[in-house]
């Protein structure tokens, strides 16, 4: 079969190459797969930073979001059979550690993800446990299937604490920012105001629910933010960049009282001002870590069932296997957003 692998230890160093199709054990299906999308984490392999390099051992075939249909299924595995067009939770959990045991599945102690830890879904085929997929609907296209995993990541964003008549700031315009600010606006949001310097992105932004996009590159980006929140800030913030600037923004214009729900993951270290941004203003923060399992699935399949075009601009292209580095590089030249491969 066809695979896209992360080759050595360096940058780019992307390859498509042939591998052997795998073989699914006894509770496992094997899935032929139809498309796929590429995610941040995808690039941070493709540029081998600092996370990159403390995690993943190449070769490992890469990819985690996915749409495909079963094509062979092992002895125990009797929930779904060949021909079911399905996506899957890239999350392979112990089910025994404590944070399992306790029905908190997307942060357990001894998660492998696909694509990072383990062979991903950037082939031909793949294997997953079955009790990891979830089965499409025929009205979730293959292309809406295959982003399934990072409209999860916005969807857990965003629904952590209630959004419904609450003023929101969304920083970073990416991908997953862009997913949350359409759920935003579905769950009945009021104001929404998204920080993000890229134009294309921006424009993206307005078309899906934003009510107003800001550079945080201008001058008074904060007391911009306040004023547009009437003086008091906003009552929901969604960091959804992981750059230090946004992250230092968020906390200091968050109302008091106030929500944090913090995705973006950073490449340092960021110091935060306990007393005042956090104690004094009595704020709450939420770290969010991958899809409530399967709570967020089920969120994601009703979201799609009724919205789904609302994301279309968000998905700015479909490419070939063979284009994955053109795809990178779009990526890094910020010439797009969501790219979906087709397998």
């Amino acid at each position: 079969m066809k695979a896209i692998i992360k080759a050595e230890r360096m940058p780019g160093n992307i390859i498509l190459t042939q591998k052997d199709i795998p073989v699914p054990n006894d509770d496992e299906v094997l899935i032929k797969i139809k498309k796929a999308g590429i995610c941040g984490t995808d690039f941070h392999i493709y540029k081998w930073d600092e996370w990159s390099q403390n995690r993943i051992n190449p070769p490992v075939i890469m990819g985690h979001e996915l749409a495909g249909v079963i094509e062979k299924t092992g002895k125990n595995a009797t929930k779904y059979k060949k021909g079911d067009r399905v996506s899957a939770e890239g999350h392979i959990v112990c089910h025994h550690c404590k944070s399992c045991r306790n029905g908190l599945f997307h942060i357990c102690d001894n998660v492998k993800i696909i694509g990072v830890d383990i062979d991903g879904c950037f082939a031909e085929y793949m294997c997953m446990p079955e009790s990891n997929i979830w089965p499409l609907g025929e009205y979730i296209s293959d292309k809406y299937g295959a982003i399934m995993d990072p409209l999860g990541n916005a969807m857990h964003t965003v629904m952590a604490q209630p959004v419904k008549d609450r003023n929101i700031l969304i920083t970073g315009a990416g991908s997953i920012g862009l997913f949350a600010t359409a759920i935003a606006r579905s769950q009945g949001a009021d104001k929404i105001v998204v920080s993000e310097p890229n134009e294309m992105k921006s424009s993206i932004a307005r078309k899906i629910g934003a009510d107003l996009v800001i550079n945080p590159l201008e001058e008074n980006t904060e007391s911009k933010i306040l004023n547009l929140f009437g003086g008091h800030g906003p009552d929901v913030v969604l960091e959804m960049s992981g750059f230090k600037s946004a992250v230092e923004l968020a906390f200091n214009v968050i109302a008091k009282g106030g929500d944090m729900a913090l995705l973006g993951l950073s490449d340092k270290k960021i110091t935060i001002d306990m007393n005042n941004n956090i104690i004094f203003k009595g704020i709450t923060v939420r770290g969010i870590n991958g899809r409530r399992m399967f709570e967020t699935w089920q969120q994601c399949d009703d979201y799609l069932r009724d919205y789904a075009g609302n994301i279309d601009p968000v998905i700015t292209h479909e490419i070939g296997m063979e284009e994955i580095n053109r795809g990178f590089e779009m990526m890094a030249a910020n010439q797009a957003v969501k790219v979906v491969l087709n397998i």
